[in-house]
């Protein structure tokens, strides 16, 4: 078996205003690295969308309606239709939302069925900060939630796990796992930070919630003690059959949008120690997706380390 890598031109199409931050040149970049030589191996699958139906099992019917209608047709009336302050839609965001999700559910059928080790979703608008009624803060539908739901309904698994290490707390993936006591939800993210959520005081119905806020300035040191002291062990008693990566890259020194001081080495060491765990516990199944990020540079170094470390990892 070996790693796959999922990913569309269609994921390009989604526009933002000139400055914004989450723009197509992200995926762009993480695309160009994986074309080194270190990549020759990985395997390249084009994601397709995702029904209304999964998209339906995290998010209200009146959302996935809006974003597959009315919002896409104001979006390509107006050039940008602004769902809120920082989420903007053009022609092309409904298919590349959609195709977003609908890579990981590729993800999780390529990896349930063993057709692959496990997976790195290279796409765009990312996911975890999308509730289940609302988009918001980039993102419009949860990409790893989506994922994890469809293992349940469309291959019977029943523990799911997200582990997310971007800078900025997923509010929308807390909220879809904490009233659920099969779905385990562990977090790093700086603190204070934009959105506000993910106290350390956020258990979830049966302690399934693990958030680890880190001070502006916290270093890789800090962040591997995060997961290796807290959100590892207890994943490992949750005991997952599954595990989604919500890969943010924009703890990296470098970033411009937030004060944490990770390298690409501490993305990495995540990647493999995940993956080891993972082995142990569920087949090592692992599906990761790509989510913040906004240094191109840093962007491409840490996707290009996270995948390395998924082809590799022991």
């Amino acid at each position: 078996m070996t790693t796959v890598l999922l990913s569309s031109a269609a994921c390009l199409a989604h526009d933002t205003p000139p400055g914004h931050p989450e723009c197509p040149d992200r995926l762009r970049a993480v695309l160009r690295a994986l074309e080194a030589e270190p990549f020759q191996y990985l395997v390249r699958e084009e994601a397709g969308p995702a029904s209304p139906e999964a998209l339906a099992r995290v998010h209200s019917p009146e959302l996935v309606a809006a974003i597959l209608g009315p919002w896409a047709q104001k979006a390509r009336a107006e050039v940008y239709f602004s769902v809120d302050a920082d989420t903007v839609m053009s022609a092309g965001t409904a298919q590349a939302a959609q195709i977003a999700a609908g890579a990981v559910l590729d993800a999780v059928d390529l990896v349930v069925s063993a057709k692959a080790r496990n997976a790195f979703c290279a796409v765009r608008p990312p996911g975890h900060h999308a509730e289940p009624g609302r988009a918001m803060g980039f993102c419009f539908f949860n990409n790893a939630a989506v994922g994890a739901l469809h293992a349940r309904a469309a291959h019977g698994l029943r523990r799911v796990a997200v582990l997310d290490f971007d800078v900025h707390h997923g509010n929308g993936t807390q909220k879809i796992a904490e009233a659920d006591p099969d779905f385990f939800y562990g977090s790093t993210h700086q603190w204070p930070l934009y959105p506000g959520s993910g106290s350390a005081n956020e258990r979830g119905c049966a302690d399934n919630i693990v958030n680890v806020p880190l001070a502006p300035g916290s270093d890789g040191t800090v962040l591997r003690q995060a997961f290796g002291e807290k959100i590892f062990p207890a994943l490992q008693n949750f005991a997952p059959e599954i595990v989604f990566l919500s890969a943010g890259f924009d703890g990296h020194w470098a970033d411009p949008l937030a004060d944490l001081r990770f390298s690409s080495k501490d993305f990495s060491w995540i990647t493999r120690e995940t993956c080891s765990l993972a082995e142990r516990l569920c087949k090592g199944r692992v599906v990761s997706t790509l989510e913040g990020g906004y240094d191109l540079a840093a962007l491409a170094q840490s996707a290009a380390a996270h995948v390395e470390a998924l082809m590799g990892w022991s």
